[in-house]
């Protein structure tokens, strides 16, 4: 993450902002534990830049924590934030730019398939962004429209996106 950048990685006391990219132990911790260090990193003003935004991921047949949570709750605390990352359209120009060394020719977006399962960050930001997306229903949010397909496209249409197809778990 730090490669190439012209940053020193210190300890909290140091620090003159936060970049987080999730919870140390996502296996086990919730944003909770963190109230108290959010706190802290509050009563200094530290910026804090979240460099992954999703609030819960799956990860196997668990459901896990993720940096947009803590984001989350140090802006309730009226901290500064910056979210990097999906749903914005500058993390959308890098991954066109890597794709187009990788293939060594530029890509049109029509030539890309975003797959996600987060309504506000995956599908958001390949719909906003102006990429076709194929929706993973069984994944964060499965428990609000199940297997059930009226319920599925009820839950589609509140949220306002369209997706090109649907998936239940990519295997």
């Amino acid at each position: 993450l730090y490669d190439g950048l012209d940053v020193d990685l210190v300890e909290e006391f140091e620090a003159s902002g936060v970049v987080c990219t999730g919870l140390y132990d996502d296996e086990v911790e919730k944003p909770a534990d963190y109230a108290e260090l959010l706190q802290r990193l509050r009563a200094r003003n530290l910026p804090f830049i979240c460099a992954n935004p999703d609030i819960l991921v799956e990860r196997g047949e668990r459901t896990i924590w993720c940096a947009g949570a803590l984001a989350r709750d140090y802006a309730q605390l009226g901290g500064r934030t910056l979210i990097a990352g999906k749903p914005f359209a500058p993390i959308y120009h890098v991954a066109m730019k890597e794709v187009a060394g990788l293939l060594g020719r530029a890509v049109e977006r029509s030539e890309v398939l975003a797959i996600g399962d987060g309504m506000m960050t995956d599908v958001k930001g390949a719909a906003d962004n102006g990429f076709d997306v194929l929706y993973v229903s069984g994944g964060i949010h499965a428990r609000e429209h199940g297997d059930d397909p009226a319920r599925l496209a009820a839950f589609l249409e509140k949220h306002g996106y369209r997706p090109v197809a649907v998936i239940p778990r990519l295997q």
